[in-house]
């Protein structure tokens, strides 16, 4: 169900296999794989699957040594096929040493293996044997009765989407997309629970607009069945293909405001997606101004606000670089949607390779080209809008509900949604210091108007009384977002650490104190100038005499610290120097409630 798969082909550095590239060959003056020529289904689990396994598309990406002068290409390379993701099977190990060293180990717990069986001796009578799996999930057993199924419309690891027609219920006669997964191949505990959290998470979030509609679940002893929404519109993968790799500018904001859109609904319930992917966004009809809705929960989890995964999950293209390092949040799914805006808008992946593991290198370490064409005719606000998102410095990215409020895709006319990092943000400021509360005060004084365009956005969602919100303002907006999937993820603790808000109120002023990220701040071209202007307000009102031993409290660090910070206060003085500010402000960062697969 989506691990991070791809399809080992040759790449510079590699020794040549033949038996893993076979050459492209020409369908209808097509140049595509000889996979796909010869009908391979792509490895997919979704409601529907648009596209027909008849009908190969040209790549968006450009053939090196080919058709465009403007492909990032060597000469005589060709890109790998742009009709799925890369698959979930390895054929060889990866060569050492290698970014990827943890996904088959990932995939084997998941997915199970075929064991081979152990030597030993024979177990004596009434030795209890190995419990075997409940694969039971307590839903309906009346599917015959209830749905007729139709044909079949995509396929996956797990199982495959069929459409079908509800017979009875308040769906009597419409149309619906059927997914059904084999318990056969449930052999792990957690590919079990990956189908529980999925139905989980797809009748708790299916009110959002922009998310494929859950209508019921059923089993029998054989498979589970996933009834949906039929979105019969096509992936966007199949839009980005006919458009020739891609979209006007203005074409694409209507595709990623309604990204972010769903996405932010999903974070705010503390639920990650992690398989953020073209393939796994439907357009509900084949109308140009379809809506269009997210899918494939398969991989999907509840998070709580200060948690942390470490399992590798995804497609090999879109993963975020935290996930490869095993330890990563929200901020993977921001990634992923980085991605898919470079693709809209250039036609090409912002990080390639041949293999897996060359792919995942290229994710470390390599920086995204905003040189070549078509980046000199984008607008800068679009660079700056990805630049954004592909950081490779989770805390600089943006969230989603910001990314709204960008001046790419700024309308005062659309809602903002409730930013979970609000909550996180304030939080921090209420634990922190008298000298730390001083030093982001300066900060807040020295930001522009497009930082406050989301902190008033986030203000007004409070719905402050007299210019002032308290702990019930909070406890209210959250409440009035809630679903099941919250009380999953947690969500609510968080508003035992408000407590200190019961008993004062916190006007505009320090809100915006303690609600911004000198780490989303630093991401900016302009950092310098705000920080230059910080220091000058914190110099002013809450600059004061620090000692080595007290600012290294302060920060939590250790007298092994002492020599690093010793250069943060000016001798003359004692006090913070501009480059001791801009470091307090960072502070220490730790990994907490790290999650173990």
């Amino acid at each position: 169900m989506g691990q991070c798969y791809g399809k080992n082909v040759h790449v510079a550095g590699d020794p040549p296999d033949p038996t893993l590239t076979p050459p492209p060959v020409s369908v209808n003056g097509a140049v595509v794989s000889s996979s796909a020529a010869n009908n391979v289904p792509s490895v997919k689990n979704t409601p529907v699957h648009s596209s027909s396994a008849t009908s190969p598309w040209p790549s968006p990406f450009p053939y090196g040594g080919g058709a465009s002068a403007a492909s990032p290409l060597p000469a005589g390379v060709s890109p790998s096929p742009a009709r799925s993701t890369p698959r979930r099977f390895f054929r060889r190990p990866f060569p050492p040493p290698s970014p990827a060293k943890h996904i088959k180990a990932s995939l084997l717990k998941r997915h199970g293996a075929q064991a081979k069986p152990k030597e030993g001796p024979i177990p004596e009578e009434g030795v209890e044997a190995e419990r075997p799996l409940d694969k039971s999930f307590g839903y309906g057993r009346n599917f015959g009765a209830k749905y007729e199924l139709g044909k079949e419309v995509g396929r996956g690891h797990f199982g495959h989407t069929c459409s079908a027609r509800a017979r009875k219920g308040d769906i009597k006669g419409q149309q619906v997309a059927v997914k059904i997964i084999s318990k056969a191949k449930m052999t792990t505990a957690i590919s079990i629970e990956d189908v529980r959290r999925e139905v989980k998470i797809l009748k708790a979030l299916s009110v959002h607009k922009n998310l494929v509609k859950f209508h019921d679940a059923c089993e029998d002893d054989l498979n589970v069945y996933i009834i949906m929404e039929l979105c019969e519109g096509g992936e966007l993968l199949d839009r980005i293909l006919s458009r020739g790799g891609r979209y006007t500018e203005e074409d694409a904001k209507v595709i990623v405001v309604q990204i972010l859109s769903v996405v932010a609904f999903c974070h705010l319930q503390g639920v990650l997606h992690r398989d953020l992917k073209p393939e796994n966004f439907l357009f509900t009809t084949r109308d140009d101004n379809a809506p269009m809705k997210i899918i494939d929960f398969g991989l999907s989890d509840f998070i709580r606000p200060d948690e942390r995964l470490n399992d590798i999950v995804g497609s090999a293209y879109y993963v975020a670089p935290e996930v490869l390092h095993r330890s990563y949040s929200m901020e993977a799914d921001i990634w992923s949607i980085g991605v898919i805006t470079y693709i809209l808008l250039c036609g090409s992946r912002p990080f390639w390779a041949r293999t897996e593991s060359g792919i995942f290198r290229a994710v470390l370490r390599a920086d995204p080209n905003f040189v070549d064409a078509p980046w000199p005719s984008v607008s800068p606000e679009a660079r700056d809008f990805v630049k954004r998102f592909l950081n490779k410095d989770y805390r600089k990215r943006m969230t989603a509900a910001q990314a709204l409020t960008h001046p790419w895709l700024r309308d005062e006319q659309r809602p903002v949604p409730l930013d979970i990092l609000i909550y996180k943000l304030i939080k921090l400021y209420l634990r922190a210091t008298p000298f730390k509360r001083a030093a982001l005060k300066a900060l807040s004084k020295a930001l522009t108007e497009n930082e406050f365009v989301y902190l008033k956005a986030q203000f007004e969602l409070l719905e402050p009384r007299d210019g002032r919100v308290s702990y019930e303002n909070f406890r209210v907006a959250l409440m009035r977002n809630a679903t099941d999937a919250m009380k999953e993820s947690r969500v609510l603790d968080i508003l035992n650490s408000m407590e200190p808000l019961r008993y004062r109120k916190m006007d505009f002023d320090e809100f915006c104190a303690a609600t911004i990220s000198p780490y989303q701040l630093e991401a900016l071209e302009g950092w310098e100038q705000i920080a230059n202007t910080a220091f000058q307000y914190f110099e002013e009102e809450g600059n004061r005499v620090i000692s080595i031993e007290e600012l290294a409290q302060e920060m939590n660090l250790a007298s092994s610290a002492y020599s690093i910070i010793r250069e943060w206060i000016r001798h003359g003085d004692g006090k913070l120097n501009l480059l001791g500010y801009t470091k307090f402000l960072h502070g220490m960062t730790r990994s907490s409630n790290t999650r173990h697969p």
